[in-house]
């Protein structure tokens, strides 16, 4: 319970695992009510952070429980839901189903961003007035360049590849860090591995999942099973923590399919967090340096789902002159969630300045992650507390190091110390 967000929060016995369990059971056995306010409100408040099954000394699986209990009150509810709200739900859903509506309206929103209408609309209190403030605040810079998988392939750098990685491009990530997908690929280069970014790839259907709608997600899923396999590529890479942890379920989410379930728990024994793949293969050792303090927060689906914590520290330990400060509740969720921020606002926001908090009492200059819904949240909540610290990907500091590396200084200084010596 401790583990739980939401229960440190409120410290309320439903608002925990133990109590949620509590009572999808007593819906199970009819005590309650599948649509009861109380049932629905504590399903949606979860984060669904898996930080209670990384601790659970009896090993539930936890997420197995809560993602169908959202389903069938989808399922439940759906006839009943107002037109807009059906409406504002099909449209989001469909923003991550068709890739190309992703790209189109984070272009509209571009425009918005870099034309003055943004300031306009700040300025004039015409978000204000219409009730759009905190979403507009939470929408995130659109990248000048959007990353696309189209086919490309990008070579090993200085000799023979270890390994060949299939790029996961992502939702939100190839419209909104499209730097942090060209820093990963030439990471990977500098890791010896041959990349690919095949263009049937889509969205991990992480998104549908846990918003109940596990149809949708398993046909995302066998677009990118089908594309994988096609590619050759050794490795299906992931530079996003939720996307890794969907990607990596989807033998579970097959299990009971017969014409799917052996494929997908082959492709998801062969997914990678790029931080994870960098650990395992080895990085190149030509790093420069990089004199920042940095602290570490852990995206839940990386620590708790994918039960990665040390790779990512040991990458940026590995970079000269970096002072890796930890924090407080590195572990515990920020409050992004993948839409929580949408669904459970007040939560979200309580949670995201209890982060900023721990953040601060370290002073770093710099926040490092791996999710882009945490980098969303901890730079939103560190700029409304007024706290000029950067947000980053950890591939972002491995590739700023390589762009640093000197091979005459560093020579240089081998010299020197030979001749001390």
């Amino acid at each position: 319970m401790p583990t739980c967000p939401t229960y440190v929060e409120t410290l309320i016995e439903t608002s925990s695992p133990r109590g949620r369990i509590a009572l999808i059971k007593a819906v199970d056995e009819g005590r309650l009510d599948l649509t009861s306010p109380g049932f629905m409100h504590q399903m949606s408040e979860c984060l669904d952070c898996r930080a209670c099954e990384a601790v659970c000394p009896s090993g539930v699986a936890y997420g197995r429980l809560l993602e169908p209990a959202r389903t069938q009150i989808e399922r439940a509810t759906k006839a009943e839901q107002p037109p807009g709200a059906r409406l504002r739900r099909a449209f989001g859903l469909g923003l991550f189903a068709h890739l190309w509506r992703m790209r189109f309206v984070a272009a509209l929103l571009r425009f918005y961003q870099r034309s003055g209408l943004q300031r306009f609309a700040r300025s004039s209190g015409l978000l204000r007035a219409l009730g759009l403030g905190g979403l507009e605040a939470m929408a995130p810079a659109i990248s000048p360049k959007f990353f696309v998988p189209r086919g490309q392939r990008w070579a090993a750098s200085g000799g023979p590849a270890k390994t060949t990685a299939f790029m996961h491009a992502g939702c939100v990530m190839q419209v909104a860090f499209a730097e942090v997908n060209e820093a990963t690929v030439r990471v990977l280069q500098r890791a010896a591995c041959d990349v690919v970014a095949p263009a049937a790839q889509g969205c991990c259907g992480a998104i549908a999942i846990h918003a109940g709608d596990m149809e949708r997600g398993r046909e995302l899923a066998k677009h990118n099973i089908a594309a994988f396999e096609e590619s050759g590529a050794d490795v299906y890479v992931v530079n996003a923590a939720g996307c890794g942890s969907a990607l990596k379920e989807y033998g579970e989410l097959f299990a009971e399919d017969e014409h799917w379930a052996t494929r997908a728990a082959a492709f998801s024994g062969r997914v990678r967090d790029v931080t994870e793949l960098l650990d395992e293969i080895g990085i190149s050792p030509e790093l420069g340096p990089l004199e920042v303090v940095v602290t570490y927060q852990e995206p839940c689906h990386l620590a708790h789902a994918q039960r990665i914590t040390e790779a990512p520290r040991r990458l940026l330990c590995s970079i000269p002159g970096l002072v890796l400060r930890e924090m407080d509740e590195s572990s515990l969720c920020c409050g992004s969630a993948g839409i929580y921020n949408l669904t459970q606002p007040e939560m979200a926001q309580r949670l995201g300045q209890r982060k900023v908090e721990k953040i601060a009492a370290v002073r770093p200059q710099i926040v490092a992650t791996a999710n882009p819904g945490c980098a969303l949240q901890l730079a939103n909540g560190l700029r409304a507390a007024g706290h000029a610290i950067a947000v980053k990907h950890v591939v972002e500091l491995l590739d700023e190091s390589y762009a640093a590396y000197k091979p005459t200084s560093r020579a240089s200084s081998a010299n020197a110390a030979s001749t001390l010596g």
